[in-house]
């Protein structure tokens, strides 16, 4: 096979997987019924994208006391702010993956709305 044909050959490979990566995205590959895994820097980066849709995230909980708040962050700081705050209160400092109802403006910044939490172990 020549290297032209090669080349041919892993640009339409590397097409596909283009394609198939973002047809999974627009579709979510999430575990219920319209919810959508979305890393939290996708949220931080393009949050109007997600605005008023259910997505499943994940990160460590943190809160502020003036005014009381609690969010989910990554390492990298990229964060959403939980409510309610009662619910998501409890697993403080612990890694979790939040399921909620997502919400951005430019106002209010970018919150969940919970409708699952689950601990996560030591990844």
């Amino acid at each position: 096979m020549s290297a032209q044909r090669r080349r041919a050959g892993t640009g339409a490979a590397l097409r596909f997987a283009t394609l198939l990566f973002a047809a999974l995205s627009l579709t979510g590959c999430g575990d219920g019924e319209g919810m959508t895994e979305v890393p939290l820097p996708v949220l931080a980066d393009n949050p109007a994208a997600h605005d008023d849709s259910r997505v499943a995230t994940r990160g460590v909980v943190r809160r502020f006391e003036d005014p009381l708040h609690y969010w989910i962050e990554d390492e990298d700081l990229h964060r959403v702010e939980i409510f309610p705050h009662e619910r998501i209160a409890t697993y403080l400092g612990e890694a979790v993956r939040v399921k909620g109802h997502f919400r951005f403006s430019p106002t209010e910044g970018r919150r969940l709305t919970l409708e699952r939490v689950e601990r996560l172990g030591a990844e």
